[in-house]
């Protein structure tokens, strides 16, 4: 019998950067990565967020996701990292979410993933600054992007996206991007990033 998960809402930051090209072709559903295959880092802020009763405003999270191929075609691992500031019961919860084992958006990378690695509970540093995002655990990743600019200055976005994050997501390159943990290991500098506000639920 399956236990039903508590409703959970969290809205705040997210941005990753991936090994392709700019512009990334995945966000084109079935398309092939521009390298053949999938190497991206995906980090979260929570401004606001409840799993149930649960608190999870101020906390951070990353995902780490390889796929072989098209990522829609499957067989991809994924590593998820949980903010250290966590109790143990905010981090349960964060790893329900991020796992994709609770519903809501993180659930669509489901079919993409064939080995989930442990989650690992880590100091996470993530900073929104402008049209700049970063992220930090040390020794396993550090990633930053900048927003590419358009017209006066101001940042490139797409709108109407298939994406499982956000429909609406700034073009961003990684001016810095690299990691390496579970034996991955992958720099992603140069290469494509987006970033968006996320307003989520499993409702």
């Amino acid at each position: 019998m399956t236990t039903q998960k508590p409703h959970w809402t969290l809205a705040g930051e997210y941005f990753e950067s991936c090994n392709c090209e700019i512009l990334c072709p995945c966000l084109l559903l079935g398309t092939r990565p521009t390298e053949g295959h999938c190497d991206v880092v995906l980090a979260f802020h929570i401004e606001n967020g409840k799993y149930g009763d649960l608190d999870l405003s101020g906390l951070n999270a990353v995902q780490a996701l390889t796929t072989p191929g098209v990522m829609s075609a499957g067989g991809g691992t994924l590593a998820v990292y949980v903010d250290d500031r966590a109790n143990p019961e905010q981090r349960a919860a964060l790893e329900e979410i991020f796992t994709g084992a609770a519903g809501g958006p993180p659930s669509l990378f489901g079919p993409m993933v064939a080995n989930l690695l442990p989650t690992r509970s880590a100091p996470i540093s993530f900073a929104a600054e402008g049209k700049k995002r970063s992220v930090t655990i040390v020794n396993v990743t550090a990633v930053t992007v900048e927003a590419i600019t358009g017209a006066g200055g101001q940042a490139v976005w797409m709108e109407n996206l298939r994406h499982p994050y956000s429909t609406r997501l700034a073009i961003a390159r990684g001016s810095s991007s690299q990691y390496k943990d579970h034996q991955l290991s992958f720099d992603n500098s140069g290469r494509n990033g987006h970033y968006s506000r996320i307003d989520w639920s499993n409702a």
